[in-house]
């Protein structure tokens, strides 16, 4: 098949034709096991019934009408939020990216509107080896150079510190710091979860500097590691919150939380999206969010993380490929062992050959995120397929 795209993707030799639950056909009728979920974003799944269901009526009633209105499955999807949640305020959008440009905005314009542009109170602290999102400003936050460096001039006032690197996160926060960004997990650079002492420190250093402390959870968010949130888990509060991912799952959205005294920042015509809260994806939205934030579904997913967990264990242990195995619920990264160091790509490429579905986090990690509702069968013979795997790549 020709490719009309532009080539900054390299797409994976086969092309998906239709799927359903935690199972993917070919345009030949291969099937595959997909424990990769879209990047966290099936959440639910492929074409679960309910999301169809849901999209269907809203189809039927209005596709877009401009943020010059509200809409009832806007204000729906946002109460929901609003009352799980520390938030008193929602902002949509249609991605991970861009609800962190939106947090990045508002915690620069909050410093502006309270402390003046005189106090330079607008240094962004992220960590090295995050990842924010594509945009200018969110590449440029995220602390990875081959993502950011063929862009330059870059905006200015940013800066990075190690994860989980408590001394550092003390020393580099000050009274010209706006606001510090922290992903609970690390997804993108190897499943590596913050410690608690990391962001408790990182929530009393910001109070005691009047900085704003957001939190990424486009990867972590909407049920991923057993909770609602992952900042639940850790009993640390943020001033603002990114959620994309499995809010829609796999309908584009994307949704920045905020308190009210943080929020009111965001005056008319300070910031805005033409298809945020578009009511197709919020009416999915709603009924996503109803699905996973139940205790059915939370208990399922620490129990299948945990299955899954000890069956990857099991093969590290038996073969010797993995070293270590990280992560929340169904948010899993397997470190390669240092004979195999760097060729996580090549072990995803064989699991594909032998119908399996799996992601890598870096060079080094084999990374998992399937339906937060895949069963023991799915779960058992995609543990089969990828020990064929395994076995392939080790004798090759």
């Amino acid at each position: 098949m020709r490719n009309y795209l532009t080539p900054n993707f390299n797409f994976a030799p086969m092309i998906p034709d239709h799927a359903l639950g935690s199972r993917v056909w070919d345009v030949n009728g291969q099937e595959f096991i997909d424990l990769a979920g879209g990047i966290a974003v099936n959440s639910l799944g492929h074409c679960h019934p309910l999301l169809i269901a849901a999209l269907t009526k809203q189809a039927q009633k209005l596709w877009h009408i401009s943020n010059i209105y509200t809409t009832e499955p806007a204000q729906a999807l946002a109460q929901r939020l609003v009352e799980n949640t520390f938030a008193d305020q929602v902002f949509f959008c249609n991605s991970g990216a861009e609800a962190n440009e939106a947090a990045f905005k508002l915690a620069r314009k909050y410093a502006r509107d309270h402390f003046g542009t005189e106090s330079k109170k607008n240094e962004i602290i992220a960590c090295v080896n995050g990842f924010h999102g594509r945009t200018l400003f969110t590449v440029s936050v995220g602390g990875q150079p081959k993502y950011s460096q063929d862009f330059a001039p870059l905006p200015e006032g940013i800066q990075h510190i190690a994860f989980n690197d408590v001394a550092a996160i003390e020393a580099a926060v000050t009274d010209k710091t706006c606001a510090v960004v922290i992903e609970p997990i690390q997804g993108e650079s190897g499943v590596l979860p913050a410690t608690g002492e990391f962001l408790q420190a990182a929530r009393k250093i910001c109070d005691f500097h009047q900085a704003l402390l957001i939190f990424d959870e486009v990867q972590t968010g909407m049920g991923r590691t057993g909770s609602l949130f992952a900042y639940s888990q850790y009993g640390v509060i943020p001033d603002i919150l990114s959620c994309a991912k499995a809010l829609g799952c796999g309908i584009p959205i994307g949704a920045m939380l905020t308190n009210s005294r943080v929020g009111s920042s965001f005056t008319p015509g300070s910031h805005g999206s033409t298809f945020g809260g578009n009511p197709l994806a919020c009416a999915v939205g709603c009924t996503a969010f109803d699905i996973i934030n139940t205790p059915e579904t939370l208990n399922h997913v620490v129990c299948q993380g945990e299955k899954l967990k000890t069956e990857l264990c099991r093969i590290g242990a038996q073969t010797g490929v993995f070293t270590e195995v990280r992560g929340l619920g169904l948010l899993l990264g397997c470190v390669l062992a240092d004979k195999y160091k760097g060729q996580a790509a090549r072990l995803m490429q064989l699991s594909l050959q032998h119908g399996l579905l799996v992601l890598v986090a870096g060079s080094n990690v084999l990374r998992f995120a399937p339906s937060l509702l895949i069963d023991d069968d799915d779960l058992n013979q995609a543990m089969q397929r990828l020990q064929i795997a395994i076995q392939s790549f080790i004798s090759e």
